[in-house]
């Protein structure tokens, strides 16, 4: 068992200017070091969240999606920022309504109307606005640039790879950079269950610290390499609440980048010892190196 983090008392005070004296309730940090996440209680019972972001980057991407981005999803389908601190990274948040998909009980139907949920916000998420020149650069660059991360990948998860392993992911990475034009815009960045509440009718999106203008497709990565192996019905539920299917390219571009998730994953997941994550990336890989080379 993780040992329980403790919020810092310049954020806690920061926050209390704000709302109003508070309470710690509840560590809700994720199982890695660097994740720093707490609930908090006012006298009267009102909650909220403080987040203290990872770094800098992400500080700066989720409360820019906070503010231009996140609204688009909807009354309630996400927290809302009420204030940050740079000097700490520190974000003050309220309460989405809902909890964690994967910790319910859910039935086959009731993920099948997840899924759909997830789709609709998803969709909103990507049309969310105009991208201006600078981000329709980046976003234009958004498959180059993941086939361009692909060594940093391989030198992090070194001989947890084969040789046949690493040369598939390399050729994966080539085809990525062959995929023609798909559509674009702001992407959720860890778009998977456990960033999904679910309230019995609607779920709400959270943890928007890689959320930045990208290939669309790029949110499908975790849900095609782990949810939607196993439950196809789940995936064409995402699919209708989205509004749409994947394009050729998309469907191509998607196999590409679950090969270079499952590098990613054997690379981070052992370092951090996430089994869950590490597990994805060997299923991922076996999978691809029987389908590939029989």
């Amino acid at each position: 068992m993780r040992e329980k983090k403790q919020l810092p008392e310049t954020v806690r005070h920061w926050a209390e200017q704000r709302v109003g004296p508070v309470a710690p309730v509840r560590d809700a940090s994720h199982d890695w070091d660097r994740s720093r996440v707490w609930e908090l209680a006012g006298p009267s019972g009102a909650r909220w969240y403080v987040k203290v972001s990872p770094s800098a980057k992400f500080f700066t991407r989720e409360t820019r999606a906070y503010r231009h981005v996140v609204p688009a999803l909807g009354h309630s389908r996400a927290p809302q920022l009420i204030d940050s601190r740079p000097e700490d990274l520190a974000m003050l948040l309220t309460v989405a309504p809902g909890a964690p998909a994967p910790g319910l009980d859910l039935s086959a139907a009731s993920w099948r109307s997840v899924h759909e949920q997830a789709g609709l916000l998803c969709a909103r998420l990507h049309e969310a606005s105009e991208l201006d020149s600078g981000d329709q650069a980046e976003a234009a660059e958004a498959l180059r640039a993941a086939a361009d991360g692909v060594e940093k990948h391989l030198g992090r998860a070194g001989d947890r790879l084969t040789g046949d392993e690493q040369q598939l992911v390399c050729d994966y990475a080539a085809r990525l950079r062959r995929v023609g034009p798909v559509p674009v815009g702001y992407v959720h960045g860890d778009n998977q269950p456990r960033n999904w509440l679910w309230s019995g009718s609607a779920i709400a999106l959270v943890d928007f610290e890689r959320t930045r203008p990208a290939a669309r497709v790029q949110d499908l990565t975790i849900l095609a390499a782990t949810e939607w192996l196993d439950h196809p019905d789940r995936e064409r539920s995402f699919l209708r609440g989205y509004g749409r299917g994947l394009t050729g390219a998309e469907r191509y571009a998607l196999r590409c980048l679950t090969a270079l998730d499952a590098v990613n994953c054997l690379g981070w997941g052992p370092d951090n010892g996430d089994p869950e994550v590490t597990a994805r990336g060997r299923r991922t890989l076996d999978r691809l190196m029987r389908e590939d080379r029989p």
